[in-house]
């Protein structure tokens, strides 16, 4: 299964750290205008708010974030989808928010010379679009197969905390793949049963793996880390293991 480049959450100087603010809001403003601004009713809400408040990420930029989201904000975000390849011809769908498509559009064109980036369409079929809950609990002896049933989850495997960082390493992480239409039930069941939820959204799964010497993985994972630190930049899927 492809490694998901999620919200790249690294130790930096002030100006990373405020990126990475920015990107925090605005996930809390999708959040709410996809599933609606009760945290309780929506647990990607939930998950994306509690990151802002780890974050430090004030109160009233929180609120703020989700009154925008709920409609109570003129100013609206665009999702911009980007396909093409990295380097040594991996596959890579990339997800942007943006208030000016053109603006971002060129400037994803730029930093895709170091690959190659296609036409809408020219390699999404090489990855399944799932729902997908990431989650972690206390560690224990836990049948994962018979939960991911039990939760309404069409399969699951365990998640490290070098997959996820919002996973701690003294925990049971676990990432759970269901139907799109399923993720609010999977999320509620999971935190009904003790797990805490990191992640609860749509996302894709590559099909298959591009297997990569060494020098090649750091030469893909640059050219991701410099995809990930534009601003604008929200979600990448990548074909890596």
């Amino acid at each position: 299964m492809g490694r998901q480049w999620l919200h790249s959450k690294k130790a930096v100087a002030s100006k990373k750290k405020a990126q990475a603010t920015g990107k925090l809001v605005r996930e809390i403003v999708v959040a709410a205008k996809l599933g609606g601004v009760d945290p309780e009713m929506n647990p990607r809400l939930a998950q994306a708010c509690e990151k802002a408040r780890k974050a430090s990420v004030s109160k009233d930029v929180i609120e703020r974030a989700c009154k925008k989201g709920g409609g109570g904000d003129e100013t609206s975000l665009s999702s911009l989808m980007f396909e093409g390849y990295a380097p040594h011809k991996v596959p890579v769908i990339v997800e942007t928010l943006t208030d000016n498509p053109n603006r971002t559009a060129p400037e994803l064109r730029v930093l895709f010379r170091k690959g190659q980036l296609g036409a809408p369409g020219s390699n999404k079929f090489l990855f399944d679009l799932v729902g997908m809950v990431e989650a972690y609990r206390d560690a224990g002896e836990l049948d994962l197969e018979e939960i991911a049933i039990e939760a309404g989850a069409n399969e699951v495997e365990t998640l490290s905390n070098s997959q996820n960082d919002d996973i701690p390493e003294d925990a049971l992480g676990a990432r759970f793949l269901c139907e799109r239409g399923d993720i609010h039930a999977v999320s509620k069941w999971l935190a009904a049963h003790d797990w805490k939820i990191v992640t609860s959204e749509p996302g894709y799964i590559s099909k298959n793996n591009c297997q990569l010497k060494e020098d090649q993985y750091e030469e893909v994972g640059a050219f991701l880390e410099d995809l990930d630190e534009h601003d604008d930049v929200h979600r990448i899927w990548a074909a890596l293991p």
